[in-house]
Formats: C-alpha cells, structure tokens, sequence
C-alpha cells in the first residue's frame, strides 16, 4: 500500500494516478478481510462494539489534523506540490503502519502456510467457497450484506464529489473547507466511546437504523448547504459513521463464526470493490453530464430501501458468535 502512493507523489501526468488508484484498491482489498477478521476474533462478544468505538476513536483522533495540514500545504505550497508532500507523508505512515502490524498474533490456529505461486491457481476455489460461505452463516447476516452493498454503491456515487461540490458549487472558500471539514472526525471522536457502550449494552441494530437516518439527512442538507449546513451535515456524518462502523462491524461478528470471517469480509471487499467502482462512474456521468446535485439526491435515496430491509429482515442472534 505504501509503495503506491509513491505513484501518486511522483506522477507527472493522471494516468500514473489511475495506476496507483488500482494498485491501491487492489493491495487494500487484499489485507483489509484479514486485518478485520483479527479485530474480531481478539474481541470478545460482550465489549464488541466498545472495541470497535475505541479503534473509530483512535481512528479519528489521529486523522482530525489531516484536513487542516493539507489546507496549510496547500496554501503554502500550491495544489500540486502540496499534494505531492502531502501524498510522501501517507508514504512514510502506511510504511510505520506495516512494521506496527508485524507484531500481529495470527488468531486462527489451523491455518496453512500460502505459497504464492499457488494464489492464482486456488482464486477460482477460493471465490466458491465464498459463495457457499452464505449458506453456513444466519439469513440475518445475508441481508445485513445486502443493506450495506446498497450504503456502499450510494455514497460512491458521491464521494468524490464532497470537496468539489462545497468548493465549486455551494462556492465555499478553499482555505475554509478544510475547517470545515474538521467537523466530522471531531464529532467521531466525541461519540465513539458512548455509541461503543450502546452497541454493547442497549442494542446493535438500532444504531444501524440511526446511522441510515443520519446519513440520508445529512446529504439532504449537504446538498443545498451554505456554511451552517455543511457544518450539521458534517457532524451528521460523523456521527452515521461512528454508529454504522461500530455496529455493523460487531453484529457482522456476532453473526459470524470465527472460521468464516475471512471468507465474509473477503466477499463483502469484492463485492463492495465492485459496486464502488460502478458507483464512482455512475456519479461522474450524473454529476457532470445531467446536474451537480443528482448524485446526492440519489445517495439519499437509496437509504430508504437499506433501512427497510434491516428494519424487517435483520435480526439480532440469541448468542453471539465468539
């Protein structure tokens, strides 16, 4: 992963970008089913959600400076060599983040050794075994699956397009979006231990249910914001994240047993990857072809059917996985 991003310091021309935009998901989707079924598997099911509040906490925490260095690089160096230190500084941290994570315990006990002249052969195995995966896990964690393939493909629809939108459209000042935009890992930071201690004691799908509605609101006011909406619609979204990332995560592993979580994360990276991918070229054809607002009023949409379908379908097991 770090190596990738040298590509995007270094790249003269967008086509060196695109090369390290694939090589960047293609490393991501790799590690993150793994990294994930560890954070599982090293929590118990009682503190799931607290766990999960706490890696958000640590999360936004370290992430609350960034937007306000990149305005500062940007304002001193120009957008193009601010990116550029910008991207050497991502650099340096993923390669920290990868000596760090050498000192994981592999949490599965029959494991084999991976030779890698092999992955290529297994992958057709591999990708059936995934399928079949659904059929040994609760119908609730299906649709759970199915509510978040439908989160995942309306917020690519726009995602790309937050910092474009507020500065070109909604005509909001380069040198003030970055404080702005400082509102959504502050509020994660001030709610993912309390919504990590609800997930945990009161109830997991509720804070599912709460994160769809904040979301939906959010994009409503996004949309048409001045400088009060962006800051709520912010918050907002900070606070969808926060209840989304934290309950989604420690229901999928209370539904989940332990040997079947590389294959359900796996699927659910694929699967997302996919729908990403198709959602970031749905939003640019809508977003500059039909009009600048279609993609979030779209996003916002495909909410309604996420939340009915966890509102009816998903249900919360009697015990929890390990």
């Amino acid at each position: 992963m770090a190596a990738s991003f040298i590509l995007y310091a270094v790249a003269p021309s967008w086509p060196f970008i695109l090369i390290g935009v694939v090589l960047t998901n293609l490393l991501n989707s790799i590690y993150q089913p793994a990294l994930m079924s560890i954070v599982a598997d090293s929590l118990p099911p009682e503190n799931r959600g607290m766990g999960f509040g706490i890696i958000m906490l640590i999360t936004s925490t370290s992430t609350t400076p960034g937007p306000l260095v990149a305005g500062l690089l940007h304002n001193q160096f120009g957008l193009v060599d601010g990116m550029r230190i910008s991207y050497g500084v991502v650099v340096a941290l993923f390669l920290a983040a990868a000596f760090l994570r050498l000192r994981l315990k592999e949490t599965i006990t029959s494991t084999v050794k991976p030779k890698l002249w092999e992955l290529w052969r297994t992958y057709p195995v591999a990708l059936k075994e995934s399928f079949a995966v659904w059929r040994q896990v609760p119908r609730s964690m299906l649709y759970l699956f199915a509510s978040s393939t439908m989160m995942a493909f309306g917020l690519s629809l726009v995602q790309l397009y937050f910092a474009v939108y507020a500065v070109k459209v909604l005509l909001i000042d380069e040198a003030v979006w970055p404080f702005i935009l400082a509102a959504l890992p502050i509020t994660m930071i001030i709610l993912a231990i309390p919504i990590g201690k609800i997930v945990d004691k009161v109830n997991r799908k509720l804070p599912i249910l709460l994160a769809y509605t904040s979301l939906g609101i959010a994009l409503w006011l996004f949309v048409n914001g001045d400088l009060l909406k962006l800051f709520i619609s912010l918050v907002l979204f900070g606070a969808g994240q926060v209840m989304m990332n934290s309950a989604y995560s420690a229901l999928q592993a209370d539904l989940t047993p332990k040997d079947n979580r590389g294959k359900i994360n796996g699927f659910s990276s694929f699967t997302n990857c996919i729908l990403m991918a198709l959602g970031s070229l749905a939003g640019g054809i809508l977003y500059e072809h039909i009009s600048h607002q279609l993609p979030f009023y779209l996003a916002a949409v495909l909410i309604v059917p996420a939340f009915v379908l966890t509102l009816v379908m998903v249900h919360e097991p009697e015990k929890r996985e390990e």
